[in-house]
């Protein structure tokens, strides 16, 4: 196996908007686990008054798809402190992410939290929330939605794939699981140290589901079926494709819970509700009303682009003109348009919701 290279971190979601834009599967796959967070906001321990609540949004992006969870969470404490006590939202993403699209949406989006609540405030941290980014015993409620399938690093290369959930390298496969449930187990320590005793944390990420299915395997075909195209056409190298890792891991309901297999606890952390699901496919259900192939395969691609795209770009050797990065990718969304639309099928989306819960200080 390859070691990792500085190409296999994970980068930021596609900027000016793009993220916002083309990230409609996500909204879509996020629903359930708004009701979730609601009940959590129903049920959460308070801090004494006139302290301000304390929100975090671990994994924001530009911010669209954090409005309806945000606000459901809102309204939902407004019914106990009123609607005077402060609110504060903190939205957290990696440094690269596009944080002026983050405040151009809080500011501008009809449907944002800070048009409706004169006592909500909102602020955002650019570090990863594989460390502790908020203060010790300052959050009541936490929001995570789409984003802890994102390792930390990718800890090697993947031999025959740019997506770990189709390799056939059993040893490399083995590698990124042990990465997975390090990633894991540090989230929740990190949590853990965040939230307030009788805080909760609602997480929803992508899964594994209990066929062992990760799903996505047509988009995932089209892919990496593009990128082999583009390497025989001679616009990218051998090497820039052996470079290329999505650092995203679909974990099994097993590796989900085996951090609280042997106490009930990880850390101060407990299981509250735990659901493995298949999420919404949008964007089949649009074709099937319409029977648009082209726009079935455009808005798969476009996902994909805003998503995973400016990671594998990271590897593509760069231009004096500072161009190519950016035609890689207009070529990779084109070439995968192009397949998607070919065969249009369903997507299997499985995914993962939580809630987790911070024992009290008498209970620890």
């Amino acid at each position: 196996m390859t070691e990792p290279s500085k190409f296999h971190q994970p980068a930021p979601m596609e900027g000016r908007g793009a993220y916002n834009r083309s990230s409609f599967v996500q909204a879509a796959g996020s629903l359930p686990a708004v009701a979730l967070l609601e009940r959590a906001a129903h049920a959460v321990a308070l801090p004494p008054s006139p302290e301000p609540v304390f929100i975090a949004d671990y994994g924001s992006s530009e911010g669209h798809n954090s409005l309806p969870p945000m606000a459901a969470a809102i309204n939902a404490l407004r019914e106990r402190v009123g609607h005077e006590r402060a609110i504060f939202i903190f939205h957290t993403d990696l440094p690269g992410n596009d944080f002026t699209a983050l405040f151009q949406t809080l500011a501008n989006d009809p449907n944002s939290y800070l048009r409706n609540d004169l006592a909500a405030f909102a602020a955002a941290l650019g570090r990863s929330y594989y460390q502790q980014i908020l203060p010790a015993s300052s959050v009541t409620l936490g929001w995570s939605a789409w984003a802890v399938q994102w390792l930390s690093r990718a800890p090697c290369a993947i031999p025959d794939q740019v997506q770990v959930a189709y390799s056939h390298d059993a040893a490399t496969r083995s590698v990124f699981a042990e990465q997975a449930a390090e990633d894991w187990r540090t989230f929740l320590a990190m949590r853990s140290r965040e939230l307030c005793f009788g805080g909760r944390l609602v997480v929803l990420t992508m899964a594994t589901d209990d066929n062992s299915d990760f799903g996505y395997r047509p988009v995932v075909d089209a892919l990496y079926g593009t990128l082999t195209d583009m390497v025989d056409r001679g616009f990218i190298q051998t090497e820039e494709l052996q470079r290329m890792v999505i650092p995203t891991f679909g974990r099994t309901r097993a590796q989900l819970l085996e951090p609280f297999a042997k106490s009930g606890r990880c850390v101060d952390l407990s299981i509250e509700d735990f659901e493995l699901f298949h999420g919404e496919d949008r964007i089949w259900n649009e074709f099937e009303a319409s029977g648009d192939a082209q726009a079935f395969g455009a808005q798969w691609a476009a996902f994909c682009r805003a998503s995973v795209f400016p990671t594998l770009a990271a590897s593509v050797d760069n231009t004096p003109d500072d161009t190519r990065p950016a035609r890689f990718m207009d070529q990779l969304e084109a070439g995968m348009t192009e397949r998607l639309s070919a065969a249009p099928v369903r997507m299997t989306i499985p995914l993962a919701q939580m809630t987790l819960v911070k024992a009290n200080a008498s209970a620890s």
